[in-house]
């Protein structure tokens, strides 16, 4: 194969020398081992987006895990056993769904949307997300992180 090939006016007549920006193009931010995904599973992307100081979804889980990239302004976030952290424009999240109650996703500021993409693994004939009532989140209360002022 040589560096030249058609251009998308396929005559062939015609051609462009082939990018090598490819071979730098792809930067890895984010690598995990995410729980068995079951056969049917499928994949939903989907843009997020929170107003200012909005609380966010309530807490509720994800049939299968969900990898998430903050697009713009931050995130508080909370998964069930792990302590609440802000995430920033720029950064990676993920979350392993099935049993774990996610807590927060709400926008972290006053002052600007927050924007996220998040991509999920749902499992076969489940709905994305689900909400968890106060009964749940009270038997639960000991697997959740301590949280700063409790």
């Amino acid at each position: 194969m040589s560096n030249d090939e058609p251009t998308a006016a396929g005559t062939g007549t015609e051609s462009r020398p082939r990018s090598e920006a490819w071979k730098t193009a792809l930067t890895l931010l984010q690598s995990a081992k995410p729980p068995f995904v079951p056969e049917g599973a499928q994949a939903v992307t989907a843009l997020v987006q929170f107003p200012p100081g909005d609380p966010g979804t309530p807490p509720h889980r994800h049939s299968g895990p969900a990898f998430g990239y903050m697009l713009e302004g931050e995130m508080l976030f909370e998964v069930e056993g792990e302590p609440e952290r802000v995430i920033k424009a720029g950064e990676t999240f993920w979350e392993p769904g099935g049993d774990v109650i996610h807590y927060q996703d709400g926008n972290n500021r006053p002052d600007t949307w927050s924007r996220f993409l998040l991509t999920m693994m749902c499992a076969p004939g489940r709905p994305m997300l689900t909400l968890v009532d106060e009964e749940e989140l009270a038997q639960r209360r000991h697997l959740r992180a301590p949280r700063p002022g409790t």
